[in-house]
């Protein structure tokens, strides 16, 4: 039986065309045409006025937390809610990481929480120096409201939009509005280039520090000099050719992952204690992947029993994201909220949801889930 995977890369064929072209240039290595051609494609999708292509997005947040001076014990608060992805590169650095609570309006960071949290850390003269939310599933936080706390504290703003690329807040890409946004372009995302990531900034100075730090921090001389210590971040030339390629396809990848998404929701979401994640009003998620939370006392079966038998069925359904305050890596480490994203991620489901997915292959895990439903 063919295996259905979560969220597998869904190729067009004209990246082989592209990765021919960057072969036959002979620009094979983190330096060529294709690295510029993706960052601009990326720039006039998003609106973000400087985008530097990368090896991952974990290397992008790393990146912003060097360039903003993230330093032994500072304080840098994130979603709970997130993949690891999102927390380590403050860890790197040597700062003190602290988790938000998930909101049940869109299962992102709750602001209300935070603003409490923050409200009670300036009474300590103890505010985080960083703050990172997360765009989970391909869903926005409320940009607008972390940006506000952000500046009424003084705290930096920085946006894990790796899930979410062509997700729209108000208007706006996901991530726009802080001070800079990441993206990954892993095997599983929405767009992929293998793997690979991306910084986006509308600080022309902050862009330029932190491109200087992903080439090993090389002075501008012929010779190798180096004052500071810098990292080999950069994206190669080939992995920017497939995604030049991807990015071509966004809107229509969006598009199917939205209809892959109301079809479980549809079907599925008419059994009592069967919830779909929600989209709050003025946003557009990408629907990155499809989550639904089952509730054990309301359904004839749990989450778990799903993901059991999808995987005897060769199905790939996992649980949502654990949160990083469960983390025995983060123990004892400071939480604020009540509580939801653990709630989450007993219920919760990330179902198949690759744009690719055939409508045979969505029935084929639809009737697999219902005979838990009904059993």
């Amino acid at each position: 039986m063919e295996r259905i995977f979560l969220s597998a890369p869904d190729i067009s064929g004209r990246e082989r065309q592209l990765v021919e072209e960057a072969f036959d240039s002979n620009y094979v290595a983190p330096a060529g045409p294709m690295i510029s051609k993706f960052e601009n494609d990326i720039k006039a999708y998003t609106g973000f006025e400087n985008a530097i292509a990368l090896t991952t997005g974990t290397a992008a947040l790393h990146l912003c937390m060097i360039v903003s001076g993230i330093g032994k014990g500072d304080g840098v608060w994130t979603s709970s809610a997130t993949f690891m992805g999102g927390v380590a590169p403050a860890v790197y650095m040597g700062a003190i990481p602290s988790f938000v609570d998930s909101d049940i309006s869109s299962w992102t960071m709750d602001t209300n929480v935070l603003a409490e949290a923050l409200e009670t850390a300036n009474k300590k003269n103890n505010l985080p120096k960083a703050i990172v939310s997360t765009d989970l599933y391909g869903q926005s936080c409320d940009l607008d409201a972390i940006d506000a706390l952000c500046q009424q504290y003084d705290v930096m703003f920085f946006s894990d939009s790796a899930e979410a690329l062509g997700a729209i807040y108000k208007g706006r890409h996901a991530g726009k509005g802080s001070k800079a946004a990441v993206l990954s372009f892993n095997g599983n995302k929405i767009i992929s280039t293998s793997g690979g990531g991306m910084l986006l900034t509308d600080d022309k100075e902050f862009a330029d520090r932190a491109s200087y730090f992903s080439t090993q921090a090389r002075q501008p001389f012929l010779h190798y000099e180096h004052t500071e210590l810098g990292y080999n971040y950069r994206m190669s030339n080939i992995s920017a050719a497939i995604g030049v390629g991807q990015l071509e396809m966004i809107e229509d990848k969006v598009e199917r992952r939205r209809s892959i998404f109301n079809r479980y929701k549809s079907e599925l979401g008419q059994f009592e204690g069967v919830d779909f994640m929600p989209e709050p009003e003025g946003q557009r998620s990408t629907n990155w992947l499809s989550c639904m939370t089952v509730d054990p006392n309301k359904t004839k079966g749990s989450s778990g029993d799903i993901i059991e038998l999808c995987n005897q069925e060769q199905i790939e359904v996992r649980p949502m994201w654990k949160p990083m305050h469960l983390q025995p890596v983060f123990d004892n480490t400071e939480f604020f909220g009540s509580g939801l994203c653990k709630t989450l991620f007993e219920t919760g489901l990330c179902l198949p949801s690759g744009s690719g997915m055939a409508d045979d292959q969505q029935t084929r895990v639809i009737e697999t889930i219902l005979r838990v439903l009904k059993a």
